[in-house]
């Protein structure tokens, strides 16, 4: 995951946490309500951008408890590909923030071993159509645990 710089969100209502959701999810799946099918299905392409540009975090899988969770960060906006961007190099947000429209990126937690994934934000990142330069927010670093 790279941290979308604080200059490259257009302000604090462009941010989803999706934290919430997540202990619902590890919840049901504890209490028996969800199955290991059910939360361990992320897609083969997802968990090849996980080995190859994703970012490893603080933590271990919370189904497996074997393997180290990575970020990985997908970008989706005017004059990208349908599918988004998959982040791999640093900066690379900031340099799209400066593009004309609208983009979002959003940033998903992946297990290699296990395959779990969940969506952890959504970030929008927005120039300022007066100055064309992006507007200043911040971000939350907080854990996802």
């Amino acid at each position: 995951m790279f941290r979308v710089p604080p200059a490259a969100t257009s302000s604090s209502e462009g941010h989803v946490d999706y934290r919430l959701a997540r202990a619902s999810v590890l919840a049901d799946f504890r209490g028996g309500v969800l199955d290991l099918a059910d939360v361990c299905e992320a897609h083969p392409e997802l968990v090849r951008a996980a080995r190859a540009v994703g970012r490893e975090v603080q933590g271990d899988c919370p189904i497996c408890e074997r393997a180290k969770l990575v970020h990985v960060t997908y970008v989706f906006g005017p004059r990208l590909p349908k599918y988004g961007r998959c982040i791999s190099l640093r900066g690379e947000l900031a340099r799209l923030a400066k593009r004309p429209g609208t983009h979002v990126a959003y940033i998903v937690e992946v297990c290699q071993a296990c395959s779990w994934n969940h969506l952890l934000r959504r970030s929008t990142l927005e120039r300022s159509a007066e100055s064309q330069e992006p507007n200043p927010a911040t971000e939350s670093t907080s854990d996802p645990d």
